[in-house]
């Protein structure tokens, strides 16, 4: 008799087919199979007896079993256990060295049994494999069941039905339950406060394909530690059996959390770095205190906090100290910025830009500043909000917006106390930690030297416009014949404050001298100088010499003051003769509006400018007759870093070729129209019309 061998079904679920196939560890441990009769004879023999003992079933059906398979020095012992099992002894099982058709010995495993058929027949049943294999498979069975039991990785196996199989320790108590909670039941029923979806849908991925998903990342709270967020790192490979049939699915469980978070904070590290390298780059752009604040505060959200707000001290902004004030106890703050990372309710909680506030001594920012140290309020409670806001309206709106965490770090430079930067969490659930508040002082510290050297170079600022203000005429009355406008605009950044200045002087005879000159350079220096000229050209103007010998006098006057350049226009009208006598000192060439005529630059003799002495100058003779017009300016108001000289007086004569009502509206015009924001030069701009005389 010969068993017949079926061919391997395909993967998937288990068919009633299936049923009838040997399982894959019977095809590993190749089992075979031998019925003998009472006297011992072969009746039954197996393929597989056929593989392990070499004979086939033809030369084995019908002979006696032990003078075929059993070597002459055991025959009687083989003989004897025969006969034990036969007489219903009992089975026998063991190792016994067996003849191979090779004429070689083989170790086999055997379990021999006694059988029985209806008609009183006796059989004996022969179960052998190698044994070499029997002992390999012992090992690889014992090795995987210690492994899985002491291994720190969660294992699991599940079916193909994503049922769980077995769980071995580490993932009890990973998941916190017990193995006889997980049997049987599917990842949605054991662990549903787990991404079960996501876990199923990685296993029939897995299931489907054969390829194996590694290292996905989950994450969640378990029995185990139902307080904390754990991650994890799963793995889902396919078991098959030799004969390809699926098996299930092998899941190994890391717990990753530690890993996270270290990844997590590498991550906040690199984005801190980037906050701190953005900030090098955008704060201190110019020397603009508001801008300044600005700048600090966009940087500040959202990458740090949802709400940003500088607010400096009203005392140093007026040079006093910062602990100055008639209530030592609470703080007056002037509001610089407010940067929001989206709208809020937060920030019409917040004080204004450009306003002014006191808080008193309970409030969390005035402790910021006078201590000198941060403050932090990780998470926010109604009693630390009547501490945060200005007032109790403030603080309502706080609440609504949702305020979560609040942060406040001085801003100190050169060891003064400047003001704070005030930074709060609405929408970021995150709190401030003491990475977040050295991040906030990182910020504060460099803006902070910014900050003081904005308000150091606006008191410098001021004092020269001061100054030069000061040394500039008040607005003069409309000489005879005369209809005058005049504009000054300084520099805009302080160190820059320049020399320019325009005048309007009267003199005998109903004359008018009109001024406009330039000092070479900037800062206070620059406007004391132009004081100095101004007078001196007063001074000569009143002795009524011709505009050439002003220019001349002047000349040697600025060659006495020592590397001072300056450039001068001076005019004298007569409007009894309608003339305008004018002598240029390097100037830019003035423009002459004539009506129904176009625009006119003058062609003067350009002269030197004042200061490079023993220069002659002359005196060029023009008509200005009623309507007429004289455009007198200092180069601030037409020369630029990124155009010819000569493109922008050409821009100049084509503004004035429309001609306006209002000599005001023209001065206002052109400085609209020519002046760009950030310009390094100061500008002085002086227009005379002339008028009929009243009758």
């Amino acid at each position: 008799m010969r068993a017949a061998e079926s061919s391997p079904a395909p993967s998937g679920r288990t068919t009633a087919g299936d049923a009838l196939r040997p399982g894959g560890l019977l095809d590993v441990l190749n089992v075979a199979a031998v019925v003998l009769d009472a006297d011992g004879r072969i009746m039954l023999w197996s393929p597989q007896a056929e593989e392990l003992f070499g004979y086939t079933a033809d030369e084995a059906l019908g002979q006696f079993a032990g003078r075929l398979m059993v070597h002459e020095r055991d025959l009687e012992r083989v003989i004897a256990l025969f006969a034990r099992v036969m007489a219903g002894e009992g089975s026998w099982a063991g190792v016994f060295p067996v003849r191979h058709k090779d004429g070689g010995t083989r170790l086999v495993e055997f379990r021999n049994m006694r059988l029985e058929d209806g008609r009183n027949g006796v059989y004996a049943l022969g179960l052998a494999t190698d044994q070499a294999t029997v002992r390999q498979t012992e090992r690889d069975l014992a090795l995987s069941t210690r492994l899985i039991s002491q291994s720190p990785i969660g294992l699991a196996v599940v079916d193909t039905d994503l049922r769980y199989v077995t769980v071995n320790p580490a993932l009890e108590a990973i998941n916190g339950l017990p193995a006889a909670e997980h049997v049987g039941r599917g990842v949605r029923e054991a662990l549903p406060f787990l991404d079960a979806e996501g876990i199923e849908s990685a296993m029939r991925q897995v299931l489907a394909t054969g390829i194996p998903i590694i290292d996905r990342e989950f994450a969640g709270h378990t029995p185990a530690d139902p307080e904390h967020e754990h991650v994890w790192s799963a793995s889902f490979y396919r078991l098959e059996a030799p004969d390809r049939k699926v098996l299930g699915v092998a899941t190994s469980v890391v717990d990753v959390t530690e890993r996270h978070h270290a990844t997590a904070e590498a991550a906040r590290a690199r984005q801190r770095l980037a906050v701190v390298a953005d900030a090098s780059i955008r704060i201190g752009t110019t020397l603009d205190l508001d801008q300044t604040a600005r700048e600090l505060a966009d940087v500040s959200v959202p990458e740090l906090a949802d709400v940003a707000a500088v607010d400096v001290l009203d005392s140093i902004l007026h040079g006093r100290a910062a602990t100055s004030g008639a209530d030592e106890g609470s703080a007056v703050f002037r509001a610089l910025a407010l940067a929001s990372a989206y709208p809020t309710d937060a920030t019409r909680a917040a004080d204004p830009p450009g306003e002014m506030a006191r808080y008193d001594a309970d409030r969390l920012v005035t402790r910021c500043v006078k201590t000198g140290r941060p403050v932090r309020v990780p998470h926010v409670t109604a009693d630390d909000l009547i501490r945060i806001a200005r007032s109790p309206e403030a603080a309502a709106q706080l609440a609504a917006a949702g305020l979560r965490s609040y942060l406040a770090v001085p801003l100190i430079a050169r060891g003064e106390v400047l003001g704070a930067l005030d930074l709060k969490r609405t929408r970021n659930p995150e709190p401030f930690t003491a990475d977040d508040e050295t991040l906030a002082g990182e910020l504060a510290a460099r803006a902070a030297v910014c900050i003081d050297n904005a308000r150091w170079y606006q008191q410098a600022r001021d004092t020269g416009l001061t100054l030069q203000r000061s040394l500039l005429p008040q607005r003069p009355p409309n000489p005879p014949g005369l209809e005058i406008a005049y504009r000054y605009q300084p520099a805009q950044a302080a160190d820059e404050v320049g020399g320019d200045w325009f005048d309007v002087i009267p003199l005998t005879g109903e004359k008018t001298a009109l001024v406009v000159g330039d000092v070479m350079g900037s800062g206070i220096s620059a406007a004391a100088t132009m004081g100095q000229l101004r007078t001196a050209t007063r001074t000569l103007a009143e002795l009524d010499l011709d505009p050439a010998q002003v220019l001349h006098h002047l000349d040697r006057i600025a060659d006495r003051m020592e590397q001072t350049i300056t450039t001068c226009v001076h005019a004298v009208y007569d409007p009894e003769g309608a003339t305008c006598l004018i002598s240029s000192a390097g100037h830019l060439p003035p423009v002459v509006l004539r009506p129904g005529r176009p625009p006119e630059l003058l062609d003067l003799p350009t002269g030197a400018p004042l200061g490079v002495g023993d220069v002659p100058f002359a005196t060029t003779t023009v008509a200005l007759h009623p309507g007429d017009a004289l455009v007198l300016y200092t180069d601030g108001l037409v020369e630029t870093r990124d155009q010819a000289i000569d493109e922008r007086l050409e821009a100049l004569v084509a503004l004035l070729a429309t001609p306006l009502d209002s000599l005001e509206e023209t001065c206002d015009m052109l400085l609209r129209s020519l002046r760009h924001p950030g310009n390094h030069d100061d500008v002085a701009l002086l227009i005379a019309r002339v008028v009929r005389p009243a009758r």
